[in-house]
């Protein structure tokens, strides 16, 4: 099968010069027509006598962002993408990158392949071919470590993270930074080379991988970061195969072979689809489905705060770090001040880490402004109310924000699970309002749930959408529901969680099965994070009958066990240390509570522990699918992925079922009915898209705004 090509390149002459110019709009991806522009115009200033140097650029602002992802699997006519970069490698003529702006994935390895390159100083450079469960396919394995050195280059490469222009120039990957015009400064340069014998050849750059040869440390260190920071994931592994390849490999082809056999490995793996549905998935979600594009969007200049706890400090440093000068208030100035300290604190850290410099931190400190009075907040361009879950409390603070504000502010608030229409109603701008629900710590997680109350306008939900993005966020819509998309979901799982406990499990069993299929943290831990006492004390402040899930947790609390609060909880804490110790004194507490409760204990495999678990999430997503508080299938994985710790090499929950396969999730959902029937009940879309064989990325468009609006309304009762 062919397609039509995509892309092209633009070639013209500045003297003795050809300049070839990427252009492929919007970030001049590798795409087939790109390719083949390359090759006949690289073709042709080699064959043109006139022509003695060569300019690789890209048109607007990116060099080369990367492979086109849209061609896997497809066949194109015109040259593939290692053969266009030999022709690139073993050209006649001098070439040099002039990166003008992002340089990443097969953009970088185009780079590599050309005998000089420079950038401006707004350049980027990187290989974040592991963030899609893949690796640089293109040569980056064997030419980087050559450059920069096998240990950089893996950090680099397991990382994904890019480079600044000066950091590149640094390592080695740039020869030169342009301060004024790009162009013209290359064409100097090419200048200054053009009457030499020979031009450089990464490929011929061995002293740095010779000098890792016969040293276990260098692909010792990098196994000890993949099993770190890419846990599960296949990738990292085959990646320090690659490396290895480069620095113990004579014959260079021989290493590009194997980076080529390795590639193939990573691309027929599982992950590799999951994880580059996460990187479609989370630009879909960014999109809300009955907003028009060209919905104009609020200038956001300035914001606001309310409330300096932990919540409050880590929204205003993702505020600042965008840019964004912030009020900070609180009307204790003791908390005010400590808020402030905390947020120093935070800054100092990343100082001391090397992921700022004193003067960035200055900077960005700089821009977060404490006060006591709520008349500063006059003529900001959004709060954000961070206060504790409290809705009448909540109120209270929207009634004086309504009043203080300018009428175009956006007033959002942060919160978890609360009725943002009932936040609106005490306002006259109910059009404005909007929930925020961040992730703690606000300032490191990156999921941020935008909830849509009733009457949230178009305007305010396009503005809040893009300042997520403007702060980094993977931002994804909710309809204003109890629980919003997460913790709803979430609920089934620790039920289950719990569940599980009383019919014959352990904690550490529940928890090891579920980390060892990929999630970060499991229940029981989390739960002792979070502090087992707050439900307890809730329940025991409304006179709330223990729910049979919460009983263990509950007795546990009545004897002073409330978590890593005060170092016991389901499990033991040691002192100043957040590692779980077993607690067998608790086992006994589990016996006597399912025996009271007539609940015979057994033995539970890890299998039965994982598909409740996960499962539970599947069938509760099926249900927020159908009643449409999520947008789409996909948004709830960028979810689970980002704001509760979901293994990404799965593709969260959702996209776990449809690879599992729809008719085997019911299957094995009809088996739990024996022991729970009401809970395991199918979601009626579920079941539908089982009988039809086909999945959730296939399910029918959810109705119309308003039928959703209406939906929802009734069933916020118990918020």
């Amino acid at each position: 099968m062919t397609n039509e090509l995509k892309g092209k390149v633009n070639y013209s002459v500045n003297g003795n010069i050809a300049i070839l110019e990427v252009d492929n709009p919007p970030v001049n991806p590798l795409s087939s027509g790109v390719r083949a522009g390359l090759a006949e115009f690289i073709e042709k200033a080699n064959s043109d006598d006139s022509i003695k140097g060569i300019i690789l650029t890209g048109a607007g602002r990116s060099f080369i962002a990367g492979a086109d992802i849209s061609e896997f699997g497809k066949s194109f006519d015109g040259p593939d993408l290692n053969s266009t970069l030999r022709d690139i490698e073993f050209s006649k003529k001098p070439v040099i990158a002039a990166i003008n702006g992002t340089a990443l994935g097969g953009g970088l390895e185009t780079a590599l392949v050309c005998n000089y390159r420079m950038g401006t100083n707004k350049a980027i450079v990187g290989l974040p071919e592991v963030n899609l469960g893949l690796l640089p396919g293109a040569g980056g394995t064997q030419r980087l470590p050559r450059l920069v050195g096998p240990s950089q280059a893996l950090k680099m490469m397991l990382s994904g993270a890019p480079l600044s222009a000066e950091k590149a120039l640094t390592s080695g990957i740039l020869d030169a930074i342009s301060e004024n015009s790009l162009i013209e400064d290359a064409i100097e340069f090419l200048q200054d080379k053009i009457e030499l014998s020979e031009h450089p050849k990464v490929r011929d750059k061995n002293e740095k991988v010779l000098e890792a040869r016969g040293s276990e440390n260098v692909l010792a260190e990098a196994k000890a970061l993949a099993a770190k920071t890419r846990r599960g994931q296949f990738a990292p592994g085959q990646i320090i195969a690659c490396v290895e390849a480069a620095i113990n490999e004579d014959d260079f082809d021989a290493g590009l072979k194997k980076e080529s056999e390795y590639f193939l490995e990573c691309l027929m793996n599982p992950q590799r689809e999951a994880m580059i549905h996460i990187f479609f998935g989370e630009r879909a979600a960014s999109k809300i489905s009955d907003i028009p594009k060209d919905t104009p969007l609020m200038s956001i200049n300035s914001a606001g705060i309310v409330g300096s706890g932990t919540m409050g400090g880590g929204i205003a440093m993702n505020l600042a770090n965008a840019g964004i000068p912030v009020l900070v208030l609180d009307q204790d100035e003791k908390n005010l001040e400590r808020g402030m300290g905390v947020i120093e604190k935070n800054y100092q850290m990343m100082v001391d880490r090397g992921r700022m410099s004193e003067e960035q931190k200055e900077k960005v400190f700089g821009l977060i402004t404490p006060t006591l009075s709520y008349e500063d907040l006059a003529n900001v361009d959004i709060v954000v109310e961070a206060v504790y879950e409290n809705l009448e409390l909540k109120q209270e603070i929207f009634k004086t924000l309504d009043s203080v504000t300018n009428n175009n502010t956006i007033l959002a608030s942060n919160t978890s699970g609360l009725d943002i229409d009932a936040l609106a109603s005490v306002t006259e701008r109910p059009g404005k309002v909007v929930g925020t629900h961040f992730f703690s710590p606000a300032n490191v997680m990156r999921l941020l749930e935008v909830v849509r109350g009733k009457d949230s306008s178009d305007e305010t939900m396009a503005t809040v959408m893009s300042l997520g993005k403007r702060m980094g966020k993977a931002a994804v819509v909710s309809l204003n529901a109890p629980g919003f998309i997460g913790n709803r979901m979430l609920a089934g799982y620790t039920y289950q969680a719990n569940m599980l406990l009383l019919e014959g499990a352990l904690p550490s069993q529940v928890d090891n099965a579920l980390e060892s299929f990929g999630m970060s943290m499991g229940p029981f831990r989390m739960l002792d994070l979070v502090g087992l006492d707050l439900g307890w004390r809730a329940r025991k402040l409304a006179n709330i009958e223990t729910p049979l899930a919460n009983k263990i947790s509950d007795e546990l609390c009545e004897r002073d066990r409330f978590g890593q609060k005060n170092s016991r909880g389901f499990y033991n804490y040691s002192e100043g240390s957040r590692a779980p110790n077993p607690a067998p004194e608790n086992e006994e507490i589990y016996k006597e509570i399912s025996e009271k409760n007539n609940i015979k204990r057994r033995e539970i495999s890890d299998q039965e522990i994982i598909d409740r678990c996960i499962l539970a999430l599947v069938n509760e997503g099926a249900r927020i699918l159908e009643e449409g508080v999520a947008q789409r299938s996909g948004d709830m994985d960028i979810v689970y992925i980002n704001g509760y710790g979901f293994p990404i090499w799965r593709g969260g929950p959702m996209f776990y079922a449809n690879q599992l396969g729809l008719k085997e999730v019911i299957k094995k959902m009809d088996v739990f009915s024996e022991l729970d029937k009401e809970f395991w009940k199918p979601a009626p879309l579920l079941q539908k898209l089982s009988d039809q064989s086909a999945s959730f990325g296939e399910a029918p468009p959810v109705g119309e705004r308003s039928e959703l609006l209406s939906f929802k309304q009734a069933n916020m009762g118990g918020v």
